[in-house]
C-alpha cells in the first residue's frame, strides 16, 4: 500500500504495519477490494482505537451486531422541556 505522507518501512513490527494498513483501508476507502473477517477480528482491540468512531460502531454491528458501544448524540430534540399548548 503507497501513501504519500507515512514512511511505511519506519514501522517498528508487522503488527503496528498491519494496523495502519487495516486502518487507512477502513477510513479513507478500499478501492474496491475486501477485508477479510478474520484480520479484523484479531486485530479488533488494536484497530477500534484507530477508526473514526461511527466506523467503528458500523463494524461493531456488522460484525458481532453490538448496538451499544458509543453513545447516541441526537439529544436536540429534548433539550427543552415538553410544554403543553392549550388552544
Amino acid at each position: 500500500m503507497k501513501n504519500w505522507n507515512t514512511d511505511t518501512t519506519q514501522f517498528k513490527t508487522r503488527l503496528s504495519k498491519n494496523i495502519w494498513e487495516l486502518s487507512q483501508k477502513i477510513n479513507y476507502g478500499l478501492n474496491g477490494k475486501r477485508l477479510k473477517l478474520v484480520e479484523i477480528k484479531d486485530n479488533w482491540e488494536f484497530l477500534k482505537s484507530e477508526l473514526d468512531p461511527n466506523r467503528a460502531r458500523m463494524i461493531e454491528y456488522l460484525v458481532w451486531g453490538k448496538t451499544y458501544s458509543l453513545q447516541n448524540k441526537n439529544k436536540f430534540w429534548n433539550l427543552s422541556p415538553k410544554i403543553k399548548i392549550y388552544g
